[in-house]
């Protein structure tokens, strides 16, 4: 998996790969990261990249021709290019899974300012995509969170394709509670069932709480899901618990 960064700070995306799984990953080539400094490309003898926007908006935009000229400088076919925006789809695990994990060479341009200008959007990116409801300084942090959520899909990355295909989300719900050693801590222990050795129970207890805790955290998850007849059962005897004060 091919990775290549459109920034005008990176010094922001550096060191996020110089540790950890992803440190390693591109030391055994299961991933790759090309960062591309957009400064380089500007305009002029100043390297311009941003300019005033026509209309009444306020702030700066990127230009077209600077991030042409970087994307152009990527070698390679097969680029999807990804943009990071407020206005994008919302990050979602289904998204990774399903279609970014899938791609050879993801392209991600770092959004910066105002935005940027609409035509270089339409003509060059394939998605643009946004991690939440807020705004921040750039798409730096969303760009590093890309590369993070969709690496974990490459075999070899995670110790087993398992712990990513397990994760939160990955079945549409929240993950159960985790617990490890020591059995006791400060008075408070360990789930009896975990101990028991008997994975059945076991599966039906993790579901349950999996069921529980995305319900009561997270409800619009389960809106319009096909659930089974046993996921509707748990969360009808959740409901009653709750009706009746238990938690």
């Amino acid at each position: 998996m091919r990775f290549s960064i459109i920034t005008l700070f990176r010094e922001l995306i550096e060191p996020f790969f110089e540790t950890s799984l992803l440190k390693r990953a591109i030391e055994k080539k299961l991933i790759s990261v090309e960062i591309i400094n957009l400064r380089d490309f500007g305009v002029g003898k100043h390297r311009k990249v941003d300019d005033y926007p026509y209309g009444l908006s306020s702030g700066m935009i990127l230009m077209c021709e600077p991030l042409k000229k970087a994307l152009d400088s990527i070698e390679g076919e097969n680029k999807y290019v990804v943009l990071t925006s407020p206005s994008g789809v919302l990050l979602k695990q289904d998204l990774v899974e399903t279609n970014l994990s899938k791609k050879e060479h993801i392209v991600i341009i770092a959004g910066r300012y105002k935005g940027i200008d609409q035509r270089f959007i339409d003509k060059y990116v394939d998605l643009e995509i946004s991690i939440g409801d807020f705004i921040l300084q750039g798409g730096e942090i969303p760009a590093l969170i890309i590369v993070e959520t969709v690496s974990r899909f490459v075999k070899g990355v995670l110790h087993s394709i398992d712990s990513a295909e397990n994760d939160s989300f990955s079945k549409g719900f929240l993950d159960s509670p985790k617990y490890t050693r020591p059995k006791v801590f400060e008075g408070m222990e360990v789930p009896e069932i975990l101990l028991s050795g008997n994975h059945k129970k076991i599966e039906e207890y993790e579901e349950y709480q999996s069921l529980k805790i995305t319900y009561k955290r997270r409800p619009d998850l389960l809106k319009n899901k096909d659930l089974t007849k046993r996921q509707k059962e748990i969360i009808n005897k959740i409901k009653s618990e709750e009706k009746n004060g238990k938690t």
